[in-house]
């Protein structure tokens, strides 16, 4: 239960008792847990697009409707990481200044130009995707899948930038086969949710393969710049590849 708790807790706005201890034995399985954890995020998502697609509200306010509830229910948590990412990597070339920088928390013009585009891309490609009949479907989908790149950044070999902090607890943990085995079974749940919506099944594959590509970008520049990776990067790397999958599905 302690795993439960502190992959919902963490990665949702779900109220739940806090776990009685954090340490790898509750937050590396937490990682592992984070598609599934999501899930009644996912459901939301999906909800709002297909009620407002069936009663016939404007597709574009229905995305961005759609977009802020999944803000909202994970407390926005993974845009504030993506904000704080960006203007750590574009503050400084000094490891120490950009991961203070990161900690501050406060949006600069690069974290706020970072959310602009991010977002204005995922409301862009889920616009497209309620034209679909099961798109609500696969943007619930997406929304949990979306939370496996968590899983991937904890792979043995990724360095973590700080010694201390809830991300040391879990970044460089996982095996890799754990992390393959993990992400075969998302893609290929995803291949099947493609069929289901009428969209070719190899689609998933592209989908799972820029995710992968946009946060090994993402991985190497942090390790350049920081050292390695924090709990900030972890947020910006969901944002970044719900984006991606959102626009490939298109």
């Amino acid at each position: 239960m302690d795993v439960v708790r502190f992959s919902v807790g963490t990665l949702t706005a779900i109220p739940v008792r806090p776990p009685s201890k954090v340490d790898r034995s509750v937050t590396v399985p937490g990682m592992i847990l984070a598609p599934l954890a999501v899930l009644p995020l996912g459901l939301v998502v999906g909800l709002i697009c297909w009620a407002g697609r069936e009663i016939g509200l404007a597709p574009i306010a229905v995305a961005a409707t759609a977009i802020a509830a999944l803000a909202l229910s994970s407390r926005a948590f993974h845009l504030d990481g993506l904000s704080d990412t960006a203007d750590a990597l574009t503050c400084s070339y000094d490891a120490e200044r950009s991961l203070e920088v990161m900690k501050r928390g406060d949006a600069g013009p690069a974290g706020a130009s970072a959310l602009v585009l991010v977002l204005g891309i995922q409301v862009g490609a889920l616009t497209a995707l309620l034209g679909l009949a099961w798109g609500p479907l696969l943007a619930g989908t997406l929304v949990c899948l979306s939370r496996g790149v968590t899983v991937v950044m904890s792979v043995r070999g990724v360095p973590a930038a700080r010694d201390t902090g809830l991300a040391a607890t879990y970044v460089g943990t996982i095996a890799p086969w754990v992390a393959i085995s993990c992400w075969l079974v998302l893609t290929s749940v995803l291949a099947v949710v493609m069929e289901i919506s009428d969209l070719p099944w190899w689609r998933a594959l592209i989908c799972a393969a820029v995710a992968l590509l946009a946060v090994a970008w993402l991985v190497r520049r942090s390790a350049r710049r920081f050292g390695g990776v924090a709990g900030d990067v972890f947020g910006a790397a969901v944002e970044i590849s719900l984006a991606m999958m959102l626009l490939v599905s298109t």
